[in-house]
């Protein structure tokens, strides 16, 4: 994969729209109030836009997508200590962090699509809502919030800068 840093984990992530151009965020289960895009690891041989679908679909249920703009370089977080020992342990390597390509997608059926329960794997969310960039950022995990930060930044003209989050729905319900 052209120009992924050495050290890094090849990842994708997916800022996924809406029709009122607000973006898809989760709340992770095993970390309570951690939200964030879907996003995961690109396996031996995939492609990163391939990988972008694969992780949406797994995450989300989703399959009614469609890639609109994509980040052009890679975007790399560092994990701290605690995360860094935690998932080199869970992927079997020595890793800084995550080299992420980013794409921006947007839903094109409704939202009914959506289960974080869709038995391709195992859930990683508890709920999910639509949200304004702004609070996309602020309700990030702070070692996240740069890439979030850049990946809002380039897809300003997608998005709505003044839109209202709708209420969060849950996967309990």
């Amino acid at each position: 994969m052209d120009g992924l840093p050495s050290g890094y984990r090849p990842n994708v992530g997916v800022c996924l729209i809406n029709s009122d151009n607000l973006v898809f965020v989760a709340s992770r289960l095993n970390v309570p109030g951690a939200w964030q895009m879907p996003q995961g690891g690109i396996e031996d041989g995939e492609e990163p836009k391939s990988a972008a679908i694969r992780e949406l679909m797994e995450e989300t249920g989703i399959v009614s997508a469609e890639i609109i703009a994509e980040v052009p370089n890679w975007l790399t977080c560092d994990f701290p200590p605690a995360v860094k020992a935690k998932v080199n342990r869970l992927w079997r390597g020595e890793w800084h962090g995550q080299a992420q390509k980013w794409f921006l997608m947007r839903l094109t059926k409704d939202e009914s699509e959506i289960n974080l329960a869709s038995g391709e794997a195992d859930p990683e969310f508890a709920e999910w809502k639509w949200a304004s960039p702004e609070e996309v950022i602020e309700q990030a995990v702070d070692y996240k919030r740069p890439t979030y930060e850049e990946v809002m930044r380039t897809f300003r003209p997608y998005l709505n800068e003044n839109g209202i989050a709708a209420k969060c729905k849950s996967s309990k319900w």
